[in-house]
């Protein structure tokens, strides 16, 4: 009896994981964020989404004086921009990576409002992001709280200039790692 529980515990499992569905979600300017995401998504599987701004940045110039302006008092004031509503059922996923450049040592506030909108509790989240130094800051922390009844994963932070390579080694390594 034993072994027949076991057998049927063992096959549910194993449904259970290939019917586990994963979503990348990431917000990206520049390009670099939008590379990344895309390696990952082609060795996780699963669909993909990008966040958008419902105004979008002066420019896709990170370096543009009106883009920083912007995104700098955005983070000042806490604000949180509107995003454009995405076409997806969260409530299908079980693994959500969600993807965002680090921008004065935190999130984009568009990622924030993403958090706002959409309830992500009982869905594992696994953060990346690039950065052009400054790893992950403590987005990783940050997630854990606005997201509390969510399992938050090792994030996997990307030098912004290193997307311009071949990723997927770094992605699959990750993937290994997180059980994903």
């Amino acid at each position: 009896m034993k072994k027949i529980l076991f057998s049927i515990f063992a096959l549910f499992v194993a449904v259970g994981c290939a019917n586990a569905k994963k979503l990348t979600v990431y917000f990206s300017v520049s390009g670099n964020t939008e590379r990344l995401a895309n390696a990952i998504h082609e060795n996780a599987g699963g669909d993909i989404v990008r966040i958008e701004p419902v105004n979008p940045y002066p420019t896709d110039d990170y370096h543009n004086k009106s883009f920083t302006d912007q995104a700098q008092q955005e983070k000042t004031d806490g604000a949180r921009p509107e995003i454009k509503d995405i076409d997806i059922n969260l409530g299908e996923y079980n693994t959500i990576f969600i993807g965002y450049p680090i921008w004065w040592g935190s999130m984009p506030m568009a990622v924030y409002t993403f958090f706002d909108k959409y309830d992500l509790s009982g869905k594992t989240i696994a953060p990346f992001n690039t950065h052009e130094g400054s790893g992950s800051g403590d987005t990783h922390g940050e997630i854990m709280r606005l997201e509390p009844d969510a399992t938050v994963v090792d994030g996997l932070p990307v030098r912004g200039g290193d997307t311009t390579n071949d990723l997927t080694d770094t992605v699959k390594n990750w993937l290994t790692t997180i059980g994903k």
